[in-house]
């Protein structure tokens, strides 16, 4: 079993939260984790857990204009040329039974968004078989930090997702 964690991330909050996810997945089987501009144009066939993760920007996953907006706010912008919309968008309708799931990072307010559900929408129009809702981890502001607690919180979810999908695994076999 291998996982692939992908993610975009402005200011670091996002790349954080998906290496605490990595680390909990890595407990169950292997894990490659990639910024989403140096992720491969499709997954690979030997990837049984695909697990992507973004910041909301604008009520969803962010767009050209909205990185644009980051990276007027700092100086050193993680992924600036391509997000996960766009990388999603270019992926090949999936033909094996790949696991995947979301998550974002997302200001501590009520009204949000999720780029996570967007993505997680994505995913299972794309043919992967979703093995968690999308999990949003909260941040104090735009540009962070994460709230106390969330990384050992992406950590446990990721633990989570290697439990499910070895479980999935073990009942196929």
């Amino acid at each position: 079993m291998r996982a692939l964690v992908v993610y975009e991330s402005m200011f670091g909050s996002t790349e954080a939260v998906a290496q605490a996810v990595a680390g909990g997945v890595q407990e169950f089987m292997a894990v490659d984790i990639v910024e989403v501009g140096a992720a491969p144009d499709a997954v690979p066939d030997e990837v049984t857990l695909l697990v992507v993760g973004g910041p909301t920007h604008a009520f969803g996953m962010s767009r050209p204009a909205t990185r644009i907006d980051a990276a007027r706010q700092a100086p050193a912008i993680i992924s600036l040329e391509r997000g996960i919309r766009e990388w999603l968008k270019g992926l090949p309708v999936r033909t094996s039974a790949t696991q995947a799931t979301a998550f974002d990072t997302r200001v501590t307010s009520r009204v949000t968004g999720s780029a996570a559900r967007a993505a997680s929408r994505r995913l299972d129009r794309l043919g992967y078989l979703l093995v968690a809702v999308p999990e949003g981890f909260r941040v104090t502001g735009v540009k962070g930090p994460l709230v106390d607690g969330e990384l050992d919180r992406a950590r446990a979810w990721g633990m989570a997702l290697g439990v499910a999908v070895a479980a999935r695994q073990a009942s196929r076999s």
